[in-house]
Protein backbone atom coordinates (compact mmCIF):
# COMPACT_ATOMS: atom_id res chain seq x y z
CA UNK A 1 0.00 0.00 0.00
CA UNK A 2 1.33 3.43 -0.92
CA UNK A 3 2.07 5.96 1.81
CA UNK A 4 -0.62 8.55 2.42
CA UNK A 5 1.00 11.87 3.29
CA UNK A 6 -1.08 14.57 4.95
CA UNK A 7 0.22 18.13 4.52
CA UNK A 8 -1.10 20.60 7.11
CA UNK A 9 -1.02 24.27 6.20
CA UNK A 10 -2.85 27.60 6.64
CA UNK A 11 -5.29 29.67 4.56
CA UNK A 12 -2.67 31.80 2.80
CA UNK A 13 -0.31 29.00 1.80
CA UNK A 14 -2.89 26.39 0.81
CA UNK A 15 -3.37 27.44 -2.86
CA UNK A 16 0.35 27.43 -3.50
CA UNK A 17 0.82 24.12 -1.72
CA UNK A 18 -1.93 22.60 -3.86
CA UNK A 19 -0.27 23.83 -7.06
CA UNK A 20 3.11 22.53 -5.94
CA UNK A 21 1.82 19.08 -5.06
CA UNK A 22 -0.14 18.84 -8.32
CA UNK A 23 3.00 19.73 -10.27
CA UNK A 24 5.10 17.14 -8.44
CA UNK A 25 2.75 14.37 -9.53
CA UNK A 26 4.39 11.59 -7.52
CA UNK A 27 2.97 8.07 -7.99
CA UNK A 28 4.64 6.43 -5.01
CA UNK A 29 2.40 8.06 -2.41
CA UNK A 30 -1.10 9.51 -1.99
CA UNK A 31 -1.53 12.92 -0.45
CA UNK A 32 -4.09 15.14 1.22
CA UNK A 33 -3.87 18.82 2.17
CA UNK A 34 -5.59 19.96 5.37
CA UNK A 35 -6.16 23.56 6.47
CA UNK A 36 -5.38 24.02 10.17
CA UNK A 37 -7.76 26.96 10.38
CA UNK A 38 -5.06 29.60 10.78
CA UNK A 39 -4.07 32.27 8.31
CA UNK A 40 -0.30 31.76 8.60
CA UNK A 41 0.83 28.13 8.73
CA UNK A 42 3.82 28.82 10.97
CA UNK A 43 1.46 30.12 13.71
CA UNK A 44 -0.34 26.83 14.24
CA UNK A 45 -0.05 25.45 17.75
CA UNK A 46 -0.51 22.06 19.35
CA UNK A 47 -3.74 23.25 20.92
CA UNK A 48 -5.10 24.27 17.52
CA UNK A 49 -4.07 20.99 15.91
CA UNK A 50 -5.45 18.89 18.77
CA UNK A 51 -8.76 20.72 18.52
CA UNK A 52 -9.23 21.11 14.77
CA UNK A 53 -7.25 18.41 13.00
CA UNK A 54 -9.07 15.33 11.73
CA UNK A 55 -6.89 12.94 9.77
CA UNK A 56 -8.20 10.96 6.81
CA UNK A 57 -8.39 7.21 7.08
CA UNK A 58 -5.14 5.54 6.08
CA UNK A 59 -2.89 8.54 6.80
CA UNK A 60 0.66 7.26 7.31
CA UNK A 61 2.63 10.51 7.84
CA UNK A 62 1.64 14.07 8.74
CA UNK A 63 3.89 16.82 7.37
CA UNK A 64 3.87 20.18 9.12
CA UNK A 65 5.48 23.40 7.88
CA UNK A 66 9.16 23.58 8.79
CA UNK A 67 8.63 26.65 10.97
CA UNK A 68 5.77 25.17 12.99
CA UNK A 69 6.66 25.38 16.69
CA UNK A 70 5.01 22.25 18.06
CA UNK A 71 6.03 19.12 19.95
CA UNK A 72 6.12 16.46 17.24
CA UNK A 73 6.38 13.58 19.71
CA UNK A 74 3.30 14.76 21.60
CA UNK A 75 1.26 15.07 18.40
CA UNK A 76 2.42 11.65 17.23
CA UNK A 77 1.24 10.15 20.50
CA UNK A 78 -2.07 12.01 20.35
CA UNK A 79 -3.01 11.00 16.78
CA UNK A 80 -1.16 7.68 16.49
CA UNK A 81 0.50 8.74 13.22
CA UNK A 82 4.07 10.07 12.82
CA UNK A 83 4.25 13.88 12.70
CA UNK A 84 7.30 15.52 11.15
CA UNK A 85 8.49 18.90 9.95
CA UNK A 86 8.81 19.44 6.25
CA UNK A 87 10.94 22.13 4.64
CA UNK A 88 10.57 25.73 5.74
CA UNK A 89 9.51 26.86 2.27
CA UNK A 90 7.03 25.28 -0.15
CA UNK A 91 9.58 25.88 -2.93
CA UNK A 92 11.84 23.29 -1.27
CA UNK A 93 9.14 20.61 -1.08
CA UNK A 94 9.99 18.81 -4.38
CA UNK A 95 13.59 18.23 -3.33
CA UNK A 96 12.55 17.27 0.21
CA UNK A 97 10.10 14.69 -1.11
CA UNK A 98 12.70 13.42 -3.55
CA UNK A 99 14.69 12.22 -0.55
CA UNK A 100 11.64 10.60 0.99
CA UNK A 101 11.32 13.45 3.44
CA UNK A 102 14.64 12.62 5.02
CA UNK A 103 17.74 14.82 5.24
CA UNK A 104 20.83 13.46 3.46
CA UNK A 105 23.03 11.23 5.61
CA UNK A 106 26.19 13.26 6.18
CA UNK A 107 27.35 11.32 9.21
CA UNK A 108 30.10 9.48 7.34
CA UNK A 109 33.30 10.31 5.47
CA UNK A 110 36.56 8.61 4.51
CA UNK A 111 38.99 11.56 4.62
CA UNK A 112 41.29 12.26 7.58
CA UNK A 113 42.08 15.93 8.18
CA UNK A 114 45.54 17.00 9.37
CA UNK A 115 45.30 20.59 10.66
CA UNK A 116 48.67 22.32 10.67
CA UNK A 117 49.56 24.79 13.42
CA UNK A 118 52.04 26.85 11.43
CA UNK A 119 52.76 29.17 14.35
CA UNK A 120 53.27 26.38 16.91
CA UNK A 121 56.88 27.42 17.70
CA UNK A 122 55.63 30.77 19.06
CA UNK A 123 52.71 29.31 21.04
CA UNK A 124 52.68 27.97 24.58
CA UNK A 125 51.83 24.34 25.16
CA UNK A 126 48.53 25.37 26.75
CA UNK A 127 47.64 27.55 23.75
CA UNK A 128 48.47 24.74 21.33
CA UNK A 129 46.21 22.29 23.17
CA UNK A 130 43.39 24.86 23.24
CA UNK A 131 43.78 25.55 19.51
CA UNK A 132 43.86 21.82 18.80
CA UNK A 133 40.58 21.40 20.67
CA UNK A 134 38.99 24.20 18.64
CA UNK A 135 40.15 22.60 15.39
CA UNK A 136 38.90 19.18 16.49
CA UNK A 137 35.49 20.68 17.27
CA UNK A 138 35.44 22.05 13.69
CA UNK A 139 36.27 18.64 12.21
CA UNK A 140 40.03 18.18 12.46
CA UNK A 141 41.40 14.70 13.12
CA UNK A 142 45.17 15.12 13.49
CA UNK A 143 47.06 18.02 15.07
CA UNK A 144 49.98 18.86 12.79
CA UNK A 145 52.71 20.70 14.71
CA UNK A 146 54.57 22.99 12.34
CA UNK A 147 58.29 23.57 12.81
CA UNK A 148 59.77 26.66 11.13
CA UNK A 149 63.25 26.58 9.52
CA UNK A 150 65.91 28.07 11.77
CA UNK A 151 63.39 28.70 14.58
CA UNK A 152 64.07 27.07 17.95
CA UNK A 153 61.31 24.82 19.28
CA UNK A 154 62.47 23.85 22.76
CA UNK A 155 59.00 22.73 23.88
CA UNK A 156 58.38 20.37 20.91
CA UNK A 157 58.55 17.21 23.00
CA UNK A 158 56.42 18.71 25.77
CA UNK A 159 53.85 19.75 23.16
CA UNK A 160 53.63 16.26 21.67
CA UNK A 161 53.24 14.66 25.08
CA UNK A 162 50.56 17.15 26.17
CA UNK A 163 48.55 16.60 23.01
CA UNK A 164 48.79 12.84 23.29
CA UNK A 165 47.73 13.01 26.94
CA UNK A 166 44.68 15.02 25.81
CA UNK A 167 43.70 12.27 23.36
CA UNK A 168 44.85 13.81 20.06
CA UNK A 169 46.48 12.18 17.08
CA UNK A 170 49.66 14.18 16.45
CA UNK A 171 51.97 14.78 13.51
CA UNK A 172 55.22 16.75 13.45
CA UNK A 173 55.85 18.76 10.30
CA UNK A 174 59.38 19.91 9.47
CA UNK A 175 61.93 20.06 6.69
CA UNK A 176 64.60 19.16 9.24
CA UNK A 177 64.72 15.41 9.94
CA UNK A 178 66.10 16.14 13.40
CA UNK A 179 62.76 17.71 14.37
CA UNK A 180 60.94 14.65 13.07
CA UNK A 181 63.15 12.37 15.16
CA UNK A 182 62.49 14.49 18.27
CA UNK A 183 58.75 14.38 17.69
CA UNK A 184 58.75 10.65 17.05
CA UNK A 185 60.69 9.92 20.22
CA UNK A 186 58.13 12.00 22.13
CA UNK A 187 55.35 9.78 20.77
CA UNK A 188 53.83 11.50 17.73
CA UNK A 189 51.77 9.41 15.30
CA UNK A 190 52.95 10.86 11.94
CA UNK A 191 55.95 12.78 10.61
CA UNK A 192 55.85 15.17 7.63
CA UNK A 193 57.86 14.78 5.50
CA UNK A 194 60.59 12.41 4.37
CA UNK A 195 61.93 11.75 0.88
CA UNK A 196 64.20 9.32 -0.86
CA UNK A 197 67.16 11.35 0.41
CA UNK A 198 66.13 11.22 4.07
CA UNK A 199 64.62 7.74 4.46
CA UNK A 200 67.58 6.63 6.54
CA UNK A 201 66.12 8.57 9.50
CA UNK A 202 63.31 6.05 9.70
CA UNK A 203 65.63 3.89 11.80
CA UNK A 204 64.91 6.36 14.63
CA UNK A 205 61.24 6.96 13.84
CA UNK A 206 58.36 4.67 14.80
CA UNK A 207 55.69 7.10 13.59
CA UNK A 208 54.03 6.79 10.17
CA UNK A 209 55.96 8.91 7.65
CA UNK A 210 54.53 11.05 4.87
CA UNK A 211 56.70 10.69 1.78
CA UNK A 212 57.28 13.48 -0.76
CA UNK A 213 59.43 13.78 -3.91
CA UNK A 214 63.15 14.26 -3.32
CA UNK A 215 63.02 17.36 -5.54
CA UNK A 216 59.99 19.42 -6.60
CA UNK A 217 58.08 17.52 -9.28
CA UNK A 218 60.27 14.40 -9.08
CA UNK A 219 57.52 11.81 -9.17
CA UNK A 220 59.93 8.96 -9.93
CA UNK A 221 61.73 9.47 -6.60
CA UNK A 222 58.42 9.33 -4.75
CA UNK A 223 57.52 6.07 -6.47
CA UNK A 224 60.89 4.58 -5.52
CA UNK A 225 60.45 5.63 -1.88
CA UNK A 226 56.96 4.14 -1.66
CA UNK A 227 58.15 0.90 -3.24
CA UNK A 228 60.97 0.67 -0.72
CA UNK A 229 58.66 1.06 2.27
CA UNK A 230 56.04 -1.23 0.76
CA UNK A 231 58.68 -3.95 0.40
CA UNK A 232 59.71 -3.40 4.02
CA UNK A 233 56.09 -3.65 5.22
CA UNK A 234 56.24 -0.14 6.67
CA UNK A 235 53.01 1.96 6.76
CA UNK A 236 53.27 5.38 5.09
CA UNK A 237 51.38 8.08 3.22
CA UNK A 238 52.48 9.46 -0.15
CA UNK A 239 52.13 13.13 -1.09
CA UNK A 240 53.13 14.26 -4.62
CA UNK A 241 52.74 17.88 -3.28
CA UNK A 242 50.18 20.40 -4.57
CA UNK A 243 51.79 23.57 -5.96
CA UNK A 244 50.26 27.09 -6.04
CA UNK A 245 48.59 28.54 -9.13
CA UNK A 246 51.15 29.78 -11.71
CA UNK A 247 53.88 27.84 -9.92
CA UNK A 248 53.05 24.36 -11.18
CA UNK A 249 49.48 23.88 -10.00
CA UNK A 250 48.19 22.04 -13.08
CA UNK A 251 51.28 19.86 -13.31
CA UNK A 252 50.96 18.96 -9.64
CA UNK A 253 47.34 17.84 -10.14
CA UNK A 254 48.58 15.68 -12.98
CA UNK A 255 51.19 14.19 -10.62
CA UNK A 256 48.52 13.10 -8.16
CA UNK A 257 46.59 11.37 -10.95
CA UNK A 258 49.76 9.80 -12.39
CA UNK A 259 50.82 8.50 -8.99
CA UNK A 260 47.41 7.00 -8.35
CA UNK A 261 47.54 5.20 -11.71
CA UNK A 262 51.02 3.92 -10.95
CA UNK A 263 50.31 2.84 -7.37
CA UNK A 264 46.55 2.29 -6.98
CA UNK A 265 46.77 0.74 -3.51
CA UNK A 266 48.99 3.29 -1.79
CA UNK A 267 47.50 5.60 0.85
CA UNK A 268 47.92 9.21 -0.21
CA UNK A 269 47.79 12.70 1.30
CA UNK A 270 47.04 16.04 -0.35
CA UNK A 271 47.96 19.38 1.18
CA UNK A 272 45.41 22.04 0.24
CA UNK A 273 47.00 25.10 1.87
CA UNK A 274 48.95 26.15 -1.22
CA UNK A 275 45.58 26.88 -2.85
CA UNK A 276 43.39 28.06 0.03
CA UNK A 277 46.05 30.24 1.68
CA UNK A 278 47.77 31.54 -1.45
CA UNK A 279 44.71 32.39 -3.56
CA UNK A 280 42.64 35.44 -2.64
CA UNK A 281 39.28 33.85 -3.29
CA UNK A 282 36.54 32.44 -1.09
CA UNK A 283 37.81 29.08 0.02
CA UNK A 284 34.58 27.06 0.03
CA UNK A 285 34.69 26.49 -3.73
CA UNK A 286 38.42 25.82 -3.76
CA UNK A 287 37.99 23.27 -1.00
CA UNK A 288 35.10 21.54 -2.76
CA UNK A 289 37.09 21.17 -6.00
CA UNK A 290 40.25 19.91 -4.30
CA UNK A 291 38.37 17.39 -2.18
CA UNK A 292 36.45 16.36 -5.28
CA UNK A 293 39.80 15.47 -6.86
CA UNK A 294 40.74 13.64 -3.68
CA UNK A 295 37.48 11.71 -3.80
CA UNK A 296 38.02 10.63 -7.41
CA UNK A 297 41.62 9.60 -6.71
CA UNK A 298 40.81 7.83 -3.42
CA UNK A 299 43.04 10.19 -1.44
CA UNK A 300 42.00 9.68 2.17
CA UNK A 301 44.19 12.23 3.95
CA UNK A 302 44.36 16.00 3.62
CA UNK A 303 46.72 18.51 5.23
CA UNK A 304 45.01 21.85 5.73
CA UNK A 305 46.11 25.27 6.99
CA UNK A 306 43.96 27.95 8.61
CA UNK A 307 46.12 31.03 9.02
CA UNK A 308 45.14 33.78 6.59
CA UNK A 309 42.06 35.74 7.79
CA UNK A 310 40.14 34.79 4.65
CA UNK A 311 40.56 31.09 5.52
CA UNK A 312 39.12 31.37 9.01
CA UNK A 313 36.62 28.55 8.46
CA UNK A 314 38.80 26.24 6.36
CA UNK A 315 38.64 23.35 8.84
CA UNK A 316 34.83 23.42 8.93
CA UNK A 317 34.72 23.76 5.12
CA UNK A 318 36.88 20.67 4.65
CA UNK A 319 34.73 18.76 7.11
CA UNK A 320 31.54 19.71 5.26
CA UNK A 321 33.03 19.00 1.84
CA UNK A 322 34.31 15.54 2.79
CA UNK A 323 30.86 14.54 4.08
CA UNK A 324 29.01 15.88 1.05
CA UNK A 325 31.41 14.23 -1.39
CA UNK A 326 31.38 10.92 0.44
CA UNK A 327 27.57 10.84 0.36
CA UNK A 328 27.50 11.75 -3.35
CA UNK A 329 30.14 9.13 -4.19
CA UNK A 330 28.22 6.51 -2.21
CA UNK A 331 25.08 7.36 -4.18
CA UNK A 332 26.94 7.54 -7.52
CA UNK A 333 25.52 11.04 -7.81
CA UNK A 334 26.58 14.60 -8.46
CA UNK A 335 27.40 16.58 -5.30
CA UNK A 336 24.10 18.48 -5.47
CA UNK A 337 21.24 18.39 -3.04
CA UNK A 338 23.34 17.23 -0.09
CA UNK A 339 23.21 20.44 1.91
CA UNK A 340 24.10 24.09 1.56
CA UNK A 341 27.01 24.24 4.01
CA UNK A 342 29.41 25.34 1.26
CA UNK A 343 27.06 27.93 -0.27
CA UNK A 344 28.32 30.94 1.66
CA UNK A 345 27.50 33.71 -0.80
CA UNK A 346 24.70 32.51 -3.07
CA UNK A 347 21.91 30.01 -2.48
CA UNK A 348 20.88 27.40 -5.02
CA UNK A 349 17.23 28.48 -4.78
CA UNK A 350 17.44 32.00 -3.32
CA UNK A 351 13.86 33.15 -3.75
CA UNK A 352 11.18 31.02 -2.13
CA UNK A 353 8.33 32.94 -3.79
CA UNK A 354 7.68 34.66 -7.10
CA UNK A 355 6.54 38.31 -7.26
CA UNK A 356 3.08 37.10 -8.32
CA UNK A 357 2.82 34.73 -5.34
CA UNK A 358 3.84 37.49 -2.94
CA UNK A 359 1.32 39.84 -4.54
CA UNK A 360 -1.42 37.30 -3.98
CA UNK A 361 -0.31 36.84 -0.38
CA UNK A 362 -0.26 40.60 0.19
CA UNK A 363 -3.76 40.92 -1.16
CA UNK A 364 -5.05 38.53 1.49
CA UNK A 365 -3.50 40.34 4.47
CA UNK A 366 -6.04 42.12 6.69
CA UNK A 367 -3.92 43.46 9.55
CA UNK A 368 -1.36 46.22 10.06
CA UNK A 369 1.64 43.96 10.77
CA UNK A 370 4.32 44.30 8.13
CA UNK A 371 5.48 41.22 6.25
CA UNK A 372 8.81 41.25 4.44
CA UNK A 373 9.64 38.88 1.59
CA UNK A 374 12.37 38.83 -1.04
CA UNK A 375 11.83 37.90 -4.68
CA UNK A 376 13.76 38.30 -7.89
CA UNK A 377 12.42 41.83 -8.40
CA UNK A 378 13.41 43.13 -4.96
CA UNK A 379 12.28 43.49 -1.36
CA UNK A 380 8.53 43.29 -0.74
CA UNK A 381 7.09 45.05 2.33
CA UNK A 382 3.34 44.81 2.83
CA UNK A 383 0.43 44.97 5.22
CA UNK A 384 -3.27 45.70 4.80
CA UNK A 385 -2.51 49.32 3.89
CA UNK A 386 -0.04 48.80 1.08
CA UNK A 387 2.46 46.66 -0.81
CA UNK A 388 5.81 48.22 -1.62
CA UNK A 389 8.70 46.80 -3.64
CA UNK A 390 12.17 48.34 -3.27
CA UNK A 391 15.76 47.37 -3.99
CA UNK A 392 17.26 49.81 -1.47
CA UNK A 393 16.10 49.46 2.13
CA UNK A 394 16.19 53.24 2.63
CA UNK A 395 13.58 53.71 -0.09
CA UNK A 396 11.02 51.79 1.99
CA UNK A 397 11.16 53.94 5.12
CA UNK A 398 9.09 56.93 3.92
CA UNK A 399 6.28 54.55 2.93
CA UNK A 400 5.90 52.73 6.24
CA UNK A 401 4.54 55.39 8.58
CA UNK A 402 6.66 54.44 11.57
CA UNK A 403 8.44 57.76 12.11
CA UNK A 404 6.94 58.13 15.58
CA UNK A 405 7.54 54.51 16.65
CA UNK A 406 11.25 54.14 17.32
CA UNK A 407 11.22 50.46 18.29
CA UNK A 408 9.15 49.48 15.26
CA UNK A 409 11.29 51.61 12.94
CA UNK A 410 14.45 50.04 14.32
CA UNK A 411 13.06 46.54 13.86
CA UNK A 412 11.93 47.20 10.29
CA UNK A 413 15.26 48.84 9.47
CA UNK A 414 17.22 45.84 10.71
CA UNK A 415 14.99 43.39 8.83
CA UNK A 416 15.02 45.44 5.62
CA UNK A 417 18.81 45.70 5.73
CA UNK A 418 19.03 41.92 6.08
CA UNK A 419 16.55 41.51 3.25
CA UNK A 420 18.58 43.80 1.01
CA UNK A 421 21.75 41.80 1.67
CA UNK A 422 19.84 38.62 0.80
CA UNK A 423 18.45 40.14 -2.41
CA UNK A 424 21.80 41.48 -3.57
CA UNK A 425 23.65 38.24 -2.89
CA UNK A 426 20.91 35.85 -3.92
CA UNK A 427 20.41 34.38 -0.44
CA UNK A 428 17.28 32.90 1.10
CA UNK A 429 15.55 35.39 3.40
CA UNK A 430 12.95 34.66 6.07
CA UNK A 431 11.62 37.39 8.32
CA UNK A 432 12.88 37.26 11.92
CA UNK A 433 15.59 34.74 11.03
CA UNK A 434 19.28 35.28 10.41
CA UNK A 435 20.76 34.70 6.98
CA UNK A 436 22.39 31.31 6.51
CA UNK A 437 25.97 31.55 5.23
CA UNK A 438 26.71 27.85 5.59
CA UNK A 439 29.96 27.04 7.39
CA UNK A 440 31.35 30.48 6.46
CA UNK A 441 29.65 32.04 9.50
CA UNK A 442 28.40 30.82 12.88
CA UNK A 443 25.09 28.98 12.56
CA UNK A 444 21.93 31.00 13.05
CA UNK A 445 20.07 30.28 16.31
CA UNK A 446 17.14 27.93 15.87
CA UNK A 447 15.26 28.63 19.08
CA UNK A 448 12.80 26.28 20.75
CA UNK A 449 11.05 24.31 18.00
CA UNK A 450 8.25 23.18 20.32
CA UNK A 451 6.65 26.59 20.97
CA UNK A 452 6.07 29.96 19.37
CA UNK A 453 8.32 32.87 20.25
CA UNK A 454 6.95 35.40 22.71
CA UNK A 455 5.89 38.82 21.50
CA UNK A 456 8.84 41.18 21.13
CA UNK A 457 11.39 38.35 20.93
CA UNK A 458 13.21 39.84 17.96
CA UNK A 459 14.35 43.05 19.65
CA UNK A 460 15.08 41.23 22.91
CA UNK A 461 17.16 38.56 21.17
CA UNK A 462 19.17 41.28 19.46
CA UNK A 463 19.93 42.94 22.78
CA UNK A 464 20.93 39.62 24.35
CA UNK A 465 23.32 38.87 21.47
CA UNK A 466 25.01 42.25 21.89
CA UNK A 467 25.32 41.80 25.66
Amino acid sequence: MADHLVFVTGHLARPRLERTMAAIGRDEFDWTILDAGVKVAALMTEEILNRRLSLPEGASRVILPGRARVDLAALTGRFGVPFERGPEEIADLPRWLGRGGQPPDLSRHDLRLFVELVEATSMSVEAIVARAQRDRDAGGDVVDIGCLPGTPFPHLEETVRALKAAGFLVSVDSGDPADLVRGAKAGCDFVLSLSEATLSHLDEIAATPVLIPAEPGDLASLVRSTDQLTAAGRPFLADPVLDPIHFGFTASIERYAAFRRARPEVEMLMGTGNLTELTEADTTGITAILLGIASELSIRNALIVQVSPHTRTTVAEHDAARRILYAAHRDAALPKGYGEMLLGLHDRLPFASTPAEIDALAGAVRDRNYRIEVAEDGIHVFNRDGHHVVTDAFDAFPKLGVEADGAHAFYLGAELARAEIAWRLGKRYAQDEGLDFGVAAPPRPRGDETRLQEAGHTLRAGRERRE
